[in-house]
């Protein structure tokens, strides 16, 4: 069964997070399954992006995003139709417009599913780790005091370290997930075997 789109203002509760979310600005389409999956659906020229030497920045990218307390490790299965350029599915930590980071599976220039990250302090950087060869990853940030590590694995088991970092604002960051279509007509990004933990994470670099 399906949960039926609702007005962006309403609260949305997945069943895996302790926080309720809201979307800020929604998606072109959306949909939340039973238990832990959420489907997302970004419209064209989305992109959350502030380029380097402030020429341009986009911050239109769907992003539906919860406060939680104290520590946490958030991860997702994410599976994304890639069609265009930058398509991507995204887990999402958000301070404000000036103070953000995100860690993408996104769709390279050479064609090749990729896992990028993202961190903005006034001015995005733009990194990128490995590629993928699938349609699936998953995902993981999480939350050390006033740092946050971004994690991804090819089989759930074993986590990579993507990046390791600290903003301004960071004790006050939401959480979430978004998708982004900056070159082409949209984007579906689908996030299964959501799961949280209230707790720290215990060693950076091994992702244990």
């Amino acid at each position: 069964m399906q949960e039926e789109r609702k007005e962006a203002a309403e609260p949305i509760h997945l069943a895996p997070l302790p926080m309720s979310l809201r979307w800020e600005p929604p998606p072109k389409s959306w949909s939340a399954g039973d238990g832990s999956s959420l489907t997302i659906t970004a419209g064209s020229k989305t992109d959350l992006f502030i380029d380097p030497e402030g020429t341009a920045e986009a911050l239109t990218a769907p992003r539906l995003l919860g406060t939680p307390q104290g520590d946490f490790i958030v991860s997702a299965r994410v599976t994304v139709g890639f069609s265009a350029v930058y398509d991507a599915g995204v887990l999402l930590l958000w301070a404000h417009e000036r103070a953000w980071a995100k860690l993408c599976f996104e769709l390279s220039p050479q064609r090749e599913p990729t896992i990028v990250s993202v961190v903005t302090r006034g001015l995005s950087d733009d990194c990128n780790a490995f590629a993928v060869g699938s349609d699936h990853v998953w995902l993981r940030v999480a939350r050390l005091g006033r740092a946050y590590a971004f994690h991804a694995s090819v089989d759930g088991t074993a986590w990579r370290l993507i990046r390791y970092f600290a903003f301004d604002s960071a004790g006050d960051a939401a959480v979430g997930f978004s998708a982004q279509s900056p070159t082409g007509g949209e984007c579906t990004a689908v996030f299964e075997d959501i799961r949280f933990a209230p707790r720290r994470l215990g060693d950076i670099r091994s992702g244990e």
